[in-house]
Parts: C-alpha cells; structure tokens; sequence
C-alpha cells in the first residue's frame, strides 16, 4: 500500500456528498473561465466585425485605384469589393468556428 493521494476523482456514494463535489467542479470551472466576461464577448464581435470589413474596404480600395489606372468597361471597384467581402465573411467564419470549438473542448474537458 502507498501513501500517494488517489489521482482520479472520488465518487461519493451519499446525495449529499455527490452534490457538494457537483458544486465544487461548478466552481472550478467558474475560475477556470474567468476570461469569458462582457469585454471578451464585446472583443470577439469587434474581431468579427473588423475581420469583414478590412478585406471588403481593401478590395474596394484596390479596386478604384484600378479603375483610375485602366479605365475600362468593367467595374474592379465592384469586383473587388465582393471580393473583398467574401473574404472577409469567410473570415469571420474560420474565427468563429475556431472559438465555438475552444468553447466545446472546454466543456468536454468539464464534463468528464
């Protein structure tokens, strides 16, 4: 027999001990997300907000730069500004994915 501390959790067997380790993992998870408050929500739509528009104000910007250059019969301020955008969308797309999958592997690593 060794005098090492058990490495995986307890399971208590009485209803009084399995909900005071319930609140107890609430809690740690609590501290283990502090970063997650407004600010950080109010930062993420920032960073998605500003992940559309910087590629659709530079196509834009490309594009009329081109059309001062090479006047022409199509529109590169048009074209690039779509561009530009769905860039940025999929942009947007990729960060949002990538925080919903931070958010899911956190709460998979809670639960067990």
């Amino acid at each position: 027999m060794t005098d090492e501390p058990p490495t995986g959790p307890l399971k208590p067997k009485s209803p009084l001990g399995q909900e005071i380790g319930a609140k107890a993992a609430r809690k740690l998870r609590a501290q283990r997300h502090v970063k997650r408050t407004v600010w950080f929500g109010l930062g993420m739509m920032g960073l998605i907000g500003w992940s559309v528009t910087i590629p659709t104000l530079l196509g834009a910007a490309l594009g009329i730069w081109l059309d001062q250059r090479f006047p022409g019969g199509r529109s590169w301020t048009l074209a690039l500004l779509v561009a530009g955008l769905a860039i940025g969308c999929w942009n947007a797309w990729y960060w949002v994915t990538r925080e919903d999958k931070a958010i899911q592997e956190e709460r998979q690593d809670g639960d067990e």
